[in-house]
């Protein structure tokens, strides 16, 4: 068996989900302490990670990341080694620093992307063209044209291309998936609803209503986990969208509150219909959870219902909000001093990921092996993106509905979306 060798990585955005600073302090969520620097530093400490490095477009928040990270992480856990390379310069603002700091790693490395939506495409295809590994945040790319690019251009370099939807990392989500695809039938119906309080207009203030909106951040979740679910089962066809306003644009930020996606999805074996409803939220009321996610499913043979808000575990502490926690997603409170969190799945979505990289690059696996649904691939999440663009389109076109199209050929039925085009009557 030859040698899993340590990664080098690559982790492209300084936001909230990478260290957990926004604003020039913690952020005001669940993820205050960050996860993927706090995960990468973890899998360096257990020998799976060697040379960490993280690029962001304004060098003069470095300072202020390095000692929120040794606060947050290095005063908290024994044994973290927080030494990071960073880009641009700590005087310096550049967009374009990703390109840089890229050009110092290999073919074979790791780039983790967690960057503004409409940055992701750029990025990751600079990275995938120098032959690196590549796990991208949701959505993975605005256009289904862009991630078709991606999907041919991560073949050719023989690399993995990746999205990092932890949902499917969840032990109910992945419960209910099994349960739906193995006894529930054809699909009839699901809804599913996610929200965050409105304050987190704020952090996202910068490209809130700009280059991105509340379906792509958060109805990525459960788009992605119908597409996991459906793989093989259905197939999305027509999207129409809708949508609430007013918190937003009272603000001053010129986007929508709400937004609610209608799927229509064709069974692929008799071509009956089933009908998705994808409700997100920017403008929710601050709760005893940070972000309310739940959804219904029904199938021709049963249905299921799955509140990932709570757990049945409730925390009241002097000094702070009575809260349901969810210690499944991220468990940053200690064990005898270490990081503990390991078995959470806000880290397993990264360490598997990692773990394929070592294997492709020991020769023990190629990146087509994992098109099984073990991980998100490019080539295995286009109906998503299909269904995300669509919504956008449909709103832009004051809800006209919007179709997607399938290559298919010889009586057979495909799964990977070619074109999006407005249904006409």
């Amino acid at each position: 068996m030859a040698e899993l060798k340590k990664l080098n990585v690559l982790v492209v955005g300084t936001g909230e989900y990478t260290t957990g600073y926004v604003g020039g302090t913690a952020a005001d969520s669940d993820k205050g302490s960050g996860v993927v620097a706090l995960t990468m530093f973890d899998l360096r400490r257990r020998h799976k990670v060697q040379r960490i490095g993280m690029c962001g477009v304004n060098g003069k928040k470095f300072p202020g990341i390095r000692a929120h990270m040794q606060k947050r992480i290095g005063d908290v856990y024994e044994n973290m080694d927080l030494s990071c390379e960073t880009w641009p310069a700590d005087d310096s603002v550049d967009p374009k620093s990703y390109i840089q700091a890229s050009s110092t790693f290999q073919r074979g490395d790791v780039a983790i992307i967690f960057t503004p939506d409409d940055t992701h495409f750029d990025i990751a295809m600079e990275c995938i063209q120098r032959g690196m590994h590549v796990m991208v945040t949701k959505p993975i790319v605005q256009k289904l044209s862009h991630h078709i690019e991606l999907a041919k251009q991560a073949s050719i370099q023989n690399v993995l291309l990746a999205v990092e939807v932890h949902k499917r990392l969840d032990p109910f989500y992945a419960d209910a998936r099994d349960r739906a695809r193995c006894s529930l039938g054809n699909f009839q119906y699901m809804y599913a609803y996610m929200s965050q309080p409105k304050h987190q207009l704020e952090t996202f203030r910068g490209w809130a209503g700009k280059s991105s909106d509340i379906s792509y951040y958060l109805n990525s979740h459960h788009v992605d986990f119908s597409e996991w679910v459906l793989a093989g089962i259905a197939r999305p066809t027509r999207v129409t969208a809708m949508a609430s306003t007013g918190v937003a644009k009272a603000k001053g930020i010129d986007t929508e509150d709400s937004i609610t996606l209608n799927v229509l999805w064709e069974n692929l074996n008799d071509g009956t219909i089933g009908c998705g409803v994808y409700t997100s939220s920017w403008v929710a009321p601050k709760s005893d959870v940070h972000s309310q996610q739940r959804f219904f499913y029904m199938g021709t043979k049963g249905e299921i219902n799955v509140d990932q808000a709570h757990r049945g575990c409730t925390v009241a502490q002097d000094g702070q909000s009575f809260a349901s926690v969810n210690p499944l997603f991220m468990k940053y409170t200690p064990t005898n001093g270490k990081f503990s969190g390991q078995d959470s799945y806000g880290v397993k979505s990264f360490e598997h990921f990692m773990d394929a990289c070592r294997a492709v690059n020991a020769g023990e696996k190629k990146p087509k092996d994992y098109n099984d649904g073990s991980l998100a691939t490019v080539h295995t999440t286009m109906q998503g993106t299909a269904i995300l663009e669509a919504g956008r389109r449909s709103l832009d076109a004051d809800g006209q509905p919007m179709d997607i199209l399938y290559d298919d050929k010889g009586g057979s039925k495909t799964e990977e979306p070619y074109a999006i085009r407005p249904h006409t009557y």
